[in-house]
């Protein structure tokens, strides 16, 4: 039969010789094979797969970065994997690297699913990280999963055999990523348990001082660290961690408290020191005077020490008498030692009310002593409102002139509008209210009321001077030069004769008598009439000098009482 097919072979004849040949093998391209090498030529091996032809593997890929391996000989039985049974050569396509991958691959992700470290080791640098052999696989190692912390200098890791968590497979791309940085974490958290157990809050421990941030620093205590935060460093104020420690240095800190969730140790140096604020009451008593150093200064107030741990705070309202609205900064500077009186303790909050005004003479009680009610004073108009002025007076205090209290005669409105701010004026003392921190002023009081008294009554005759002319009448003034009078004598009034009651016969600044015919004290008005006054003084010449019953004319009686007129005046 062998004889036939080798005569006349068909297509299966040669298929089945083939399989003959290779003794029921069944290799196929892309798998992992045992081969066993026959020779060792220069740099390479040749390698015998049970095919007709052998492999060329280098000798380079027998050996792993970081292994080392016995040199290889004839003989030796090793595993490759088949790319192709026959290239161009005529030889097999055989790699000991690519079998190693495959190998690896497979036991890798056995791994993976076990969620269990593996070893490897960092070959290479690369964008963003570094590239990590895991026994024939290579792996992805991101520069954030290297350590717990950023590491400047990687050189001690290279080369060396350590272990790998992996953090993601993805095997049609060939990709792994895996991580350093969560091994340590997982045996840096079993060792942090471990030493937690060991610890009691309460308990006092020397530690080293191995980070300094803003908030505070960070304590070894011997495998785990603990955080000293800044208010617990010292009773006083610390503004900085660094005013107090240094990295380096050995401190006796006490456990104030121990989280068993988080793991977190919060340490305290202040608590093993006297609290400053046992008796505070007794020390500082409401009402007392104490000097004190400016510590901090805030938008609400500035913060006094008034010992090392005990601070007050002077809320900007108890700053100064006079200056309102300001910023605490304007008033105080920090380190500025000044005298303050406390004004409130309350030990259960730690809490001291300072008041820096009530250390100095109040203002306005001292005003009232240098300037009783009735004194004149004198200031500058600092500011005309609606409602008065406002005059600078001594010590940066402010006095207010009512509008009722400008001008006797004229309106609030009208008067106002005869100062000017920065102009200087006199004024009276009206009243002071301490408490609420006012002082009211009078600028028309300065004369007195024109309308107490006697000063002007039904009959009396006045002489004014015409200060507008309008077409009912004419307005005049008279009285005190300083606080005058105003009224309006009507059309009526300015004559007896109906030819003369003519309000253009007089001019601003001519000066007319006239009677006094009414005076309302409660509306301040009083009303004159020149009409009256001329048949009062003909009424008082008749009865002088004879009437026209008598045969007198009225002519000559009153020529006889104006030449008596002229010769007093």
């Amino acid at each position: 039969m062998a004889n036939d097919i080798s005569l006349n072979p068909s297509r299966d004849d040669f298929a089945a010789l083939l399989d003959e040949s290779l003794g029921g093998r069944d290799f196929m391209e892309g798998q992992v094979v045992h081969g066993k090498v026959v020779a060792i030529e220069k740099d390479f091996a040749i390698v015998d797969v049970g095919l007709k032809t052998e492999g060329r593997v280098p000798l380079k890929e027998f050996t792993a970065p970081g292994e080392d391996r016995p040199p290889l000989k004839a003989g030796d039985t090793v595993e490759v994997f088949l790319e192709r049974v026959e290239n161009a050569m005529g030889e097999a396509v055989i790699s000991r690297e690519k079998a190693r991958r495959e190998e690896a691959w497979t036991r890798l992700e056995e791994v993976y699913a076990k969620n269990e470290p593996v070893m490897g080791v960092i070959v290479g640098r690369v964008k963003g990280g570094f590239t990590v052999d895991l026994g024939g696989a290579s792996a992805f190692l991101p520069g954030s999963q290297v350590d717990i912390r950023p590491v400047r200098d990687v050189g001690p890791l290279m080369g060396k055999e350590q272990p790998f968590a992996i953090l993601k497979m993805d095997r049609p791309r060939g990709n792994i990523v895996v991580s350093r940085r969560a091994i340590l974490e997982e045996a840096r958290a079993e060792q942090r348990t471990e030493l937690v157990s060991q610890l009691q809050e309460g308990e006092v421990r020397e530690g080293v001082v191995k980070n300094i941030t803003d908030y505070g620093a960070f304590v070894d205590l011997g495998g785990i660290d603990g955080l000293l935060h800044v208010t617990d460093m010292s009773w006083k104020r610390v503004n900085h961690p660094s005013q107090v420690l240094a990295v380096g240095d050995t401190v006796k800190v006490q456990i104030v408290k121990i989280n068993p969730d988080t793991q977190r140790i919060s340490l305290g140096m202040k608590q093993l020191q006297s609290d400053p604020w046992d008796g505070v009451e007794a020390k500082y008593p409401v009402g007392a005077k104490f000097t004190g150093r400016i510590t901090n200064i805030t938008d609400y107030g500035a913060f006094v020490e008034l010992e090392p741990g005990v601070e007050g705070l002077v809320h900007v309202s108890e700053m100064s008498w006079t200056k309102k609205n300001v910023h605490p900064g304007k008033i105080v500077s920090t380190s500025q030692e000044v005298d303050v009186v406390v004004l409130d303790v309350d030990p259960s909050k730690r809490r001291v009310s300072l008041g820096l005004k009530q250390a100095l003479a109040n203002p306005w009680e001292k005003f009232v002593q240098d300037h009783p009610i009735g004194t004149v004073v004198e200031g500058e108009v600092k500011n005309a409102t609606e409602f008065g002025l406002f005059i600078g007076l001594d010590n940066d205090i402010d006095g207010m002139v009512h509008l009722s209290d400008l001008d006797w005669a004229m309106s609030g409105e009208e008067a106002i509008a005869k100062y000017q701010k920065g102009e200087t004026v006199k004024a009276r003392v009206l009243d002071v209210d301490v408490e609420k921190e006012r002082i009211s002023l009078g600028i028309k009081q300065l004369a007195g009321d024109p309308l107490q008294g006697d000063t002007f009554r039904k009959g009396q005759t006045v002489t004014t001077t015409v200060t507008e002319v309008t077409s009912g009448g004419i307005e005049v003034k008279f009285g005190d030069e300083e606080a005058p009078m105003t009224a309006f004598i009507r059309k009526s009034d300015l004559s007896r004769d109906r030819a003369d009651q003519r309000p253009e016969r007089f001019a601003v600044g001519d000066r007319v008598d006239a009677q006094v015919t009414n005076v309302d004290k409660a509306a301040r008005r009083i009303s004159l009439s020149i009409k009256s006054l001329e048949m009062a003084e003909e009424k008082e010449a008749i009865e002088q000098f004879g009437s026209s019953d008598s045969g007198a004319s009225l002519g000559d009686i009153l020529g006889a009482a104006l030449r008596e007129k002229a010769s007093k005046e």
